[in-house]
């Protein structure tokens, strides 16, 4: 069993090489290097728990793709930028519901491990939100993502999402025409109202 085990870590490590390899390299249209971000999530997904020794360079690599500066007059680089900051969202949507998964009574979640990059995921979740011109798709993606960092780490980051930041954001959410979006932000808003009354 434990053969097995390693033999899957070591195929997922050499996974998390190539994808690291493919988004840094210059070459690869950019259009496919949002989907492959993404994928870091479905990793952490699959492996559960175990994900926790990869969190230093993907957080990095995820960071380094929410900096990318673009002219808001290339509206081709503007669609680009927006499908990058979802498929970042998407990927720490996976990373934080695979670390907080319990395979067994004995494996303890990981999701403390992930903490001290809450502050930066909720930079840019503020940068989405301070941005009208967002698409819906990136807008309740981020309402999502702020109802995974509040259900996974309750009163532990109260002081950090309450603010006019997160609540224009979740307000536009429960605003919006599209009823993902919308359902995402409803949810998202009950999970503070749960750590509000703590």
């Amino acid at each position: 069993s434990s053969g097995i085990n390693a033999e899957c870590g070591k195929q997922w490590y050499q996974r998390r090489v190539r994808v690291i390899a493919a988004v840094s390299n210059q070459a690869m249209h950019r259009t496919v290097k949002p989907t492959i971000l993404s994928t870091f999530g479905d990793i952490a997904i699959a492996i559960g728990p175990a994900y926790a020794k990869y969190l230093e360079p993907v957080v990095h690599i995820l960071q380094q793709a929410s900096l990318v500066n673009f002219d808001k007059n290339d509206y081709e680089m503007v669609d680009y930028m927006y499908e990058l900051r979802q498929g970042i969202l998407e990927a720490y949507a996976g990373i934080i519901t695979g670390l907080g998964t319990r395979p067994d009574e004995h494996t303890p979640s990981q999701l403390e491990a992930f903490k001290p990059f809450v502050p930066q995921i909720l930079r840019l979740i503020a940068t989405i939100s301070e941005d009208r011109e967002r698409p819906d798709g990136l807008l309740g993606c981020a309402c999502g993502l702020v109802g995974d960092l509040v259900k996974g780490y309750g009163g532990s980051v109260k002081q950090m999402v309450m603010n006019d930041s997160i609540s224009t954001l979740l307000t536009a959410g429960r605003r919006s025409r599209t009823s993902n979006t919308k359902t995402m932000a409803q949810w998202a808003s009950k999970e503070m109202k749960k750590i509000n009354a703590l």
